[in-house]
């Protein structure tokens, strides 16, 4: 509401980042209360938080204060280029705080039913986001990402309605709720049951961004401001998949852990090859990073096939270092973009030269993405693997692991492109200025740090993470 009332000001240019740190801290304080307690139901049942809402709250709070951050620079340098203005800023601002509480209402929803309705609205919110510039890709990238997610939150509905038949006839006093459903699953219709879970993995996988209805996620993440891309492929992503592991508690329940475990195989497999042909001759960085978000979708898939207690805690550490590690990149390739004046691979060099802290953390953001230690994503692809080979899933592991070595493979040699060599003349020559702001530079080094210090202990994150795989996993 401030600025609705106020709008984009010195003033009020830092309110974003203080609601985002506001989030944080909270979600800090329900996780610490959720590992001491049992989980809290409030609002007649509406809202409940347990051990994974918990969780999914540090993570969107983690990312957001990296982005919002990190947004006034960009903002400030976006109204001097004359690319936007204080009221593209301000309507900008209050898209984000509302992008965030939906994201907050999703995961902390107690029942299927509100949190499509939440999914829903990131769906409305972002669309405006993703279209900010107004140019003709831009609104182009805005219609695909609504029309196709559009298809896909259909096809999650129609899955609810299943679902929620299916536990009228059976269990009449669960309706949609997440923990009644889950210990009532064993009673419900296998045939609807079967078909409702086909639906809900698809439809959410839309939003996750996971192979078949993927086509919108490389557009929107190329032409959405960069905090914005930072949110949505660090905790929008991460949100639609928290929606796949609690339809998958009622599947495997309801259906033992075969049905949902082919599904996400097929699923997981098939993104993990798109990402892979696709990148090897990307000429994009935005879509670049875009493609790697579908690769890493496609790994939590692959880590909730596999099931257990390792890799749920695998796959829930790899939700919260894929989103810091990915804000650092798209919050740096934002900089690379208004600095270069060019998002073409190609066309960008010498930014080790020109812009040694900003080739600094993109640098290390790739090596954090492609698994390599100490960052926390090495830690949590090797427990899936792991978890992967024991339980029966070796010849699975054993092709997403050379997908995985393609794409690191490719996501290096353009990033080596790009920050190596001399910087040639016209689009692409970073120059020595403007130079990044400070809290804006501070951002990205932050979420590294973050990043590799998860990779070396979870800390405070032990508990609740031990907690929520234990609750996914149907540990007792």
């Amino acid at each position: 509401m401030i600025y609705a009332l106020a709008g984009w000001r010195r003033a009020t240019a830092w309110v974003s980042a203080a609601s985002a740190a506001l989030v944080l801290a909270t979600a800090i304080a329900t996780s610490a209360a959720v590992v001491n307690d049992d989980p809290h139901t409030v609002l007649a049942g509406l809202l409940r938080v347990d051990a994974l809402s918990a969780f999914m709250l540090v993570v969107i709070g983690a990312i957001a204060f990296l982005a919002t951050a990190a947004t006034p620079d960009h903002l400030r340098t976006e109204i001097i280029a004359g690319r936007a203005s204080s009221r593209t800023a301000a309507r900008h601002c209050l898209l984000v705080q509302l992008f965030l509480a939906a994201m907050a209402l999703a995961v902390l929803a107690a029942n299927l039913g509100m949190l499509w309705v939440a999914v829903e609205a990131t769906t409305i919110v972002t669309a405006f986001l993703v279209g900010q510039r107004r140019t003709r890709p831009a609104v182009e990238a805005a219609w695909k990402y609504v029309v196709i997610c559009s298809a896909g939150i259909a096809l999650a509905l129609l899955g609810t309605f299943l679902l929620n038949y299916a536990s009228q006839h059976t269990a009449p006093g669960a309706g949609l709720n997440w923990a009644e459903l889950a210990a009532s699953a064993h009673t419900l219709d296998p045939g609807v049951t079967r078909i409702a879970v086909v639906l809900l993995i698809v439809g959410f996988g839309t939003k996750a961004g996971l192979a078949p209805l993927h086509a919108w996620l490389p557009d929107a993440h190329s032409q959405a401001p960069a905090p914005v891309s930072a949110l949505m492929s660090g905790v929008l992503l991460s949100v639609a998949f928290y929606a796949i592991l609690r339809v998958k508690v009622i599947a495997d329940a309801a259906l033992g852990t075969g049905f949902a475990r082919t599904l996400l195989v097929v699923i997981a497999l098939a993104s993990l090859a798109l990402s892979a042909s696709l990148l090897l001759a990307q000429r994009d960085y935005k879509r670049m990073l875009a493609y790697s978000s579908i690769e890493h979708m496609g790994l939590l898939a692959l880590g909730a096939a596999v099931g257990g207690r390792l890799a749920i805690a695998a796959v829930l550490l790899h939700i919260l270092g894929h989103g810091l590690a990915k804000s650092v990149l798209f919050l740096g390739s934002g900089h690379i973009l208004q600095i270069t004046g060019t998002s073409r691979i190609d066309q960008v060099r010498g930014l080790a030269a020109r812009q040694p802290v900003l080739a600094g953390c993109f640098g290390l953001g790739v090596l954090a993405l492609i698994g390599l230690p100490p960052f926390s994503l090495f830690a949590s692809e090797l427990g899936i693997a792991r978890a992967g080979f024991t339980a029966g899933l070796g010849w699975a592991m054993a092709a997403a692991l050379v997908l995985v070595l393609v794409i690191a493979a490719a996501l290096v040699t353009h990033t080596s492109r790009m920050v190596l060599g001399a910087a040639p003349d016209g689009p692409g020559a970073a120059t020595a200025s403007p130079r990044m702001n400070v809290i804006a530079g501070a951002a990205l080094v932050v979420g590294l740090l973050a990043c590799a210090a998860i990779g070396v202990t979870t800390g405070p994150l032990h508990p609740l993470l031990s907690l929520a795989a234990d609750l996914l996993a149907g540990t007792p």
